[in-house]
């Protein structure tokens, strides 16, 4: 990270071009972030193989992407005690061995345990190729230009991955997909093993002072509120014996956890993270912006299904569309926040408009008739208005000491990544039974043998017409709440003042890190 004249790649033979090994990097972080355990574009396909429920697959899923935000606050240590290609095997070996376990198992407890450590091991592997190329990306160290390359890297490989899944999944079988990821990570196990070496330059930092407890603590708290989230709707809320289990469990260990924070030399993430603006201000805001972006992970696909009846291949098309709005977005962001350096309100304001247009066009837009053509702007801006507003609040994180800085990261992936979609989406999922109910009780308070108009309606036909009928109705009441409180919302944030600049997103460099580090060790010893 630190270098002196062209920028180079030590950890790779000298037989290898240089100007080859930062691709050679992006085609191995490519692959980490194909392997993540299972795949949600394929849940309905995988549960009913498996006989496990839809909430099994997703809880699965949420485990990953929580052994994901845990990794943020210690990934520099692995960094600095590791050779690139120790990490990369370790890695990829795990999660080949994760990948078959989840071909495999019928069990839930083993399946979300396995993919909380394929999020691990995937973040861990990824963070390594993005060190790598870092100052082949920002010579600088501007993080802000840095931030942008990492959200089109890490959307832009989810919408990507949902693709061949989708096709996979229509033509042949789910557990290809899984095949394939095994086969791509052997393919980088076999390319580490061929062109890099285990030369350390720089001494080895030991990983003692790490508060392995206070991580397990966290990722029990991040899983308890997936739990709560996903398996809410299921077991009928706190009316249910594992939903007020669960809670208290969350409670108890929530408070045990910041107790035992408060007096450990080095807590896994020291409270101090949490008293920062920069800190608890985005995680207001993601959770915000989840419940306004719910509807893509819920309403639209129940619209999709069983109102406009598309099929796979449309949907592959609507993710398509969805990568177009990825990439515009970061690109805006580069251009207008990274090196015009606008200023974080401004950007920000510009990707929340983006949020609401996209309500905005879904809530007009809604009908029996809508054409797949018409989707192209409601999705793209829905991305767009996302991706930008992610590189904003990650950006604003270098406010925060570098002391703290990553364990700041690592706290916002707790919400932005971990369980914030998992929260937004629980929220929607109950309004919008609700308004369901309330809806289905007005248009049938005149269905009774009374109507003559009924008559020549066969029963079968009535209910398909009514059904159908109370979605569109609903999603139209669900998108006009959700616009209005957007608008609101809107407003609010036009008037907070915030008028810094991106002026200063730059990242230490490895001489300052590493006299952190020494430091951080003396004093636990």
């Amino acid at each position: 990270m630190q270098h002196h004249g062209p920028f180079s790649i030590p950890a790779i033979n000298d037989f290898v071009p240089e100007k080859l090994k930062p691709y050679i990097i992006i085609v191995f972080v490519l692959i980490f972030q194909l392997s993540g355990g299972v795949y949600l574009a394929t849940a309905n396909e995988m549960a009913g193989s498996t006989a496990l429920l839809q909430e099994d697959i997703l809880m699965a899923g949420y485990a990953s992407l929580a052994g994901m935000a845990l990794v943020f606050a210690f990934m520099l240590r692995l960094k600095m005690r590791f050779t690139s290609k120790f990490s990369f095997l370790v890695c990829s070996v795990a999660l080949v061995v994760c990948n078959i376990i989840c071909i495999y198992t019928q069990n839930v407890f083993v399946l979300v345990t396995t993919c909380f450590f394929a999020g691990v091991f995937r973040m861990w592997g990824t963070f390594e190729c993005n060190s790598t190329i870092q100052l082949w990306l920002t010579p600088k160290r501007d993080l802000s230009i840095f931030f942008c390359y990492i959200y089109l890297l890490v959307q832009g490989s989810i919408l990507l991955s949902g693709i061949p899944n989708m096709y996979l999944a229509l033509f042949s079988n789910w557990q290809y997909m899984h095949w394939f990821v095994v086969g791509a990570l052997l393919f980088l196990v076999m390319m580490t093993l061929l062109i890099f070496n285990n030369n350390r330059y720089g001494r080895a930092f030991p990983l003692f002072g790490i508060d392995w407890l206070g991580g397990l603590m966290w990722g029990l708290i991040l899983l308890s509120i997936n739990f709560i989230s996903i398996y809410g709707e299921h077991y009928d809320w706190w009316s249910s014996e594992e939903i007020r289990t669960a809670s208290l469990f969350l409670f108890v260990l929530l408070c045990l956890n910041i107790y035992r924070a408060s007096f450990i030399r080095h807590p896994f993430i020291a409270l101090q993270t949490f008293r920062y603006k920069a800190v608890y201000i985005p995680l207001i805001l993601y959770v915000i912006i989840d419940v306004f972006l719910a509807p893509a992970h819920l309403i639209e696909h129940i619209y999709y299904d069983e109102v406009l009846r598309y099929d796979a291949t449309h949907l592959i098309h609507v993710n398509l569309m969805g990568l177009l709005g990825v990439v515009a977005g970061s690109a805006f962001a580069f251009y207008f926040f990274a090196s015009k350096k606008n200023s974080y309100k401004a950007t920000f304001l510009i990707g929340f408009g983006a949020v609401m247009v996209y309500l905005f066009l879904m809530y007009f837009m809604i009908d029996y008739q809508t054409t797949k053509r018409m989707l192209i702007a409601p999705v793209f801006f829905r991305n767009f208005g996302y991706v930008t507003i992610a590189i904003v609040l990650l950006t604003n994180l270098v406010k925060v000491p570098f002391h703290h800085f990553f364990q700041a990261v690592s706290v916002q992936a707790f919400v932005s990544a971990a369980c914030g979609s998992a929260i937004g989406s629980a929220i929607i999922h109950h309004l919008f039974s609700d308004i369901a109910k309330k809806n289905f009780q007005l248009l049938t308070a005149n269905l009774d043998r009374v109507n003559h108009q009924l008559l020549s309606v066969s029963s079968t036909m009535l209910e398909e017409i009514l059904q159908k009928q109370v979605l569109m109705v609903s999603f139209k009441e669900l998108y006009g709440y959700l616009l209005i409180w957007c608008m609101v919302c809107f407003i609010l944030f036009i008037f907070y003042k915030y008028p810094y600049l991106p002026v200063k997103a730059l990242y230490p460099k490895m001489r300052t890190i590493r006299k952190m580090l020494r430091k951080e060790i003396t004093e636990e010893n």
